[in-house]
């Protein structure tokens, strides 16, 4: 398939009509059904169900951010493969936003407020990344998805009892994201420096305690 070339201006029209589609639409349309199905819907105490809407939201928060962070390296890309492997991935956490954009609503609760903010930080990120060259930026998806895998595994263990429904859909976005880190390592990722993954935890634990409450 032959890529279209477009204008600055139609770049930027894309990329804003995917931010206002990512950040406005709480549960897009899915490719894939929820992996929770047709598991039980457990009856929660309200401290409970407070605590699953809470990790939820954060693991929503996570999904507006990877198609940010994705959105920006496949615009700055140098090569097509590269950029088409981005998007790929970025139609992938479309599922993860939907499945945990349902769930949210099954708790009785709503995304984050500041959806929007965390989207244009984490746009900036990757395109930033993806400037340095594209090496760099597959190293940047390999980072970033096992730090996702890290707390995605956290929620596993401290999501309430029975609530198998935000459990399965936890377990299979944690299997997708160490798959993306490997086809990251396969197309020639580079380590990062050693500063970058300390901030990125601490700015990834900063979004988690905010998110989980706003």
């Amino acid at each position: 398939m032959i890529e279209r070339s477009l204008s600055p201006l139609d770049r930027l029209l894309v990329e804003i009509g995917r931010a206002l589609e990512t950040v406005s639409v709480a549960k897009p349309v899915a490719s894939q059904p929820s992996p929770a199905g047709d598991l039980a819907d457990p009856a929660l105490d309200e401290p409970a169900r407070r605590h699953a809407a809470g990790l939820m939201r954060v693991n929503h928060v996570g999904e507006v951010c990877a198609q940010a962070l994705y959105f920006g390296q496949a615009a700055v890309a140098r090569e097509a493969p590269l950029r088409g492997q981005m998007l790929a991935a970025a139609a992938e956490e479309t599922d993860h936003l939907a499945w945990c954009g349902e769930r949210l609503e099954e708790l009785g609760s709503r995304p984050s407020l500041l959806n929007p903010l965390w989207y244009a930080g984490a746009w900036a990120i990757g395109a930033g990344a993806g400037l340095v060259g594209d090496r760099v930026s597959l190293g940047f998806v390999v980072e970033t998805e096992r730090q996702v895998e890290a707390h995605l595994g956290e929620h596993l263990a401290t999501l309430p009892a029975g609530d198998e429904r935000s459990r399965a859909i936890v377990r299979r976005m944690k299997d997708d994201e160490a798959r993306h880190a490997e086809h990251a390592l396969a197309a020639g990722a580079i380590a990062l420096p050693a500063p970058i993954p300390a901030l990125m935890r601490f700015a990834s634990s900063v979004m988690k305690a905010v998110a989980y409450r706003i």
